[in-house]
């Protein structure tokens, strides 16, 4: 016999979420800001991109972490850099 914690322990599946913000150089308008959302769009498991033109962070929501140079190499893509 299962209790009902092991239960609803079973039914309910977590749903992992990895969050991080980068800061992008070189954006000057809303069509920088539409490139840059599109190639780190593509990235295989990013759920969400907001990206904040007056200082350039961009936010990335994943099923799981993005290594940096993936990142990296999407932002370079659309024509512009991460800082640092």
């Amino acid at each position: 016999m299962v209790g009902p914690a092991r239960k609803a322990g079973r039914e309910h599946r977590e749903t992992l979420v990895a969050k991080h913000t980068y800061t992008v150089t070189g954006m000057t308008c809303e069509h920088c800001v539409g490139a840059v959302r599109e190639e780190v769009g593509q990235i295989p498991g990013v759920t969400d991109v907001q990206v904040d033109l007056s200082t350039g962070a961009v936010t990335v929501t994943s099923q799981e972490p993005i290594d940096l140079e993936t990142v990296r190499a999407s932002v370079d893509e659309a024509g512009y850099e991460l800082a640092g």
